[in-house]
C-alpha cells in the first residue's frame, strides 16, 4: 500500500540503531526525507549511509543528544519544520526506587517526558498550519504494564502519554496526529543489558532468562525492529489521520488485559 508520505520530512530521534533506526528506514522506503539524530557519531553516519544506500532518499546525520536543549537546537536547526516527528530516547536504567534521589528522576523525566513534550512544541505549529502533521512517540508496554524495576521509566513515560492524550485531541481536527507506540519484548541492545541486569539479581545466565522470557511469550519470540518501524511507518502515513491519542502496543500478545 502506498502510504502517501513520499517526499515529506522527517526527524527521527535516537535512530543509530534499534528501534529509533527501524522508524527511520521503514520511513525512508516510503520515500521520506529523513533527520536522524543519537549521541554516537560513528554508528549514526552507518546508519544514515546504509538508509541512503537502501532507498536513495535524503538523509542528513545530525550527532548530538536529544535529552539536551543543545541536542534540540542543532536538530531542529537541520530539521526545523519536518512533517514527521518520531520522539525517542533510550530509556533509564534499572534499579530499586529506594535508590533512585531527585537527580535520578529529573534526569529520567528529562530524556522521556520533557524532551518529547519540547520537541512536539517546536514543531506542532507549523504542522498544523500546513494541514498535515503525524508525532509518533516511541514509549513502552510498561505504560500498560508497569516493570517493576523499571521504576523511572514506568514514571515518565506516563507522563508523556497522560499529556499527549490531551494534545493530541486538539490537533487533529488541522491533520496533525499523535500517538504513541508501545514496545513490548524487541530484539534490541536495551532488552539484552535488561536480561543482564536481572540475571545478575536471580544468579541465572542473561541466556537463560532470554529463553525463558521469549517462550512465555505467545508468539513465542521477540519483535523484530522492522516491525516495529512498520508500525511507526503507517501511523505516519496519510491513510493514519482518524487516529490520534492512541496507544498502540507491540507485544506479541504479552499483555494480559482486554483494555
Amino acid at each position: 500500500m502506498d502510504l502517501g508520505i513520499r517526499g515529506r520530512t522527517a526527524l527521527v530521534c535516537a535512530a543509530s540503531k534499534g528501534l529509533g533506526k527501524a522508524c527511520a528506514m521503514s520511513l525512508a522506503r516510503e520515500g521520506v526525507n529523513v533527520t536522524i539524530t543519537a549521541r554516537g557519531k560513528d554508528a549514526l553516519e552507518a546508519a544514515a549511509e546504509e538508509i541512503r544506500k537502501a532507498f536513495g532518499v535524503k538523509v542528513t546525520a545530525v550527532p548530538g543528544d536529544i535529552t539536551t536543549e543543545e541536542g534540540r537546537r542543532t536538530a531542529l536547526a537541520a530539521c526545523p519544520a519536518p512533517d514527521i516527528l518520531v520522539n525517542n530516547a533510550g530509556g533509564p536504567p534499572p534499579g530499586d526506587f529506594r535508590e533512585w534521589d531527585r537527580d535520578a528522576w529529573v534526569k529520567a523525566l528529562d530524556a522521556n517526558m520533557i524532551a518529547p513534550i519540547l520537541l512536539i512544541r517546536a514543531v506542532v505549529d507549523r504542522m498544523i498550519e500546513r494541514k498535515f502533521g503525524r508525532i509518533v512517540n516511541i514509549t513502552s508496554g510498561a505504560v500498560k504494564l508497569p516493570i517493576p524495576e523499571l521504576g523511572l521509566s514506568n514514571g515518565a513515560r506516563t507522563g508523556l502519554t497522560g499529556f499527549v492524550a490531551g494534545l493530541s485531541r486538539s490537533t487533529v481536527k488541522h491533520n496533525v496526529t499523535i500517538n504513541n507506540l508501545l514496545p513490548g519484548p524487541f530484539d534490541t541492545d536495551r532488552l539484552r543489558s535488561n536480561f543482564e541486569f536481572n540475571a545478575k539479581k536471580l544468579g541465572k545466565t542473561a541466556e537463560e532468562l532470554t529463553r525463558a522470557r521469549a517462550e512465555a511469550n505467545p508468539a513465542k519470540r521477540f519483535g523484530t525492529p522492522a516491525e516495529f518501524g512498520d508500525a511507526c511507518a503507517y501511523l505516519c502515513s496519510a491513510q493514519a489521520g482518524y487516529i490520534t491519542g492512541q496507544n498502540l502496543l507491540l507485544d506479541g500478545g504479552a499483555y494480559p488485559g482486554t483494555l
